[in-house]
C-alpha cells in the first residue's frame, strides 16, 4: 500500500511539471525554436523578452501575429506565417511565452 501511495505522489509531481516540458517540446515541434530561444535572441527575440513587452491582454494580437507573421516589431526579419499550427497550439505556446517560458 505504502508503495501505491508513493508512485501517486510521484505520478502527480510529474503531472505538475509537465506543462513547462511539454510547451517547449510544442514550440520545438512547431518549429519556433529554429529562431527563438527561452533566455537569448536567436534570429528572433528571446521569449522571455517577449514576455517583458507584452501583457496577458496582448494574446489574442499575439496569437495573430504568430499565426500570420510579420516584421518591424523586433527588426527587419520577417518571421514567417505558421498558418500549420493548430489554433489550440497556437494559444498554448502564446501563453506559455507570456508566463516567461518557464
Amino acid at each position: 500500500m505504502k508503495s501505491v501511495v508513493i508512485s501517486a505522489l510521484l505520478a502527480a509531481g510529474l503531472l505538475a511539471s509537465a506543462p513547462a516540458f511539454a510547451n517547449k517540446d510544442l514550440a520545438t515541434k512547431s518549429g519556433c525554436m529554429a529562431c527563438h530561444a527561452v533566455d537569448k535572441k536567436v534570429v528572433g527575440p528571446a521569449y522571455q523578452d517577449v514576455a517583458k513587452k507584452y501583457k496577458a491582454s496582448d494574446e489574442a494580437m499575439l496569437i495573430d501575429k504568430v499565426r500570420k507573421g510579420g516584421k518591424g516589431v523586433w527588426g527587419q526579419i520577417p518571421m514567417p506565417p505558421n498558418a500549420a499550427v493548430k489554433d489550440e497550439d497556437l494559444k498554448t505556446l502564446v501563453k506559455w511565452i507570456l508566463d516567461g517560458a518557464k
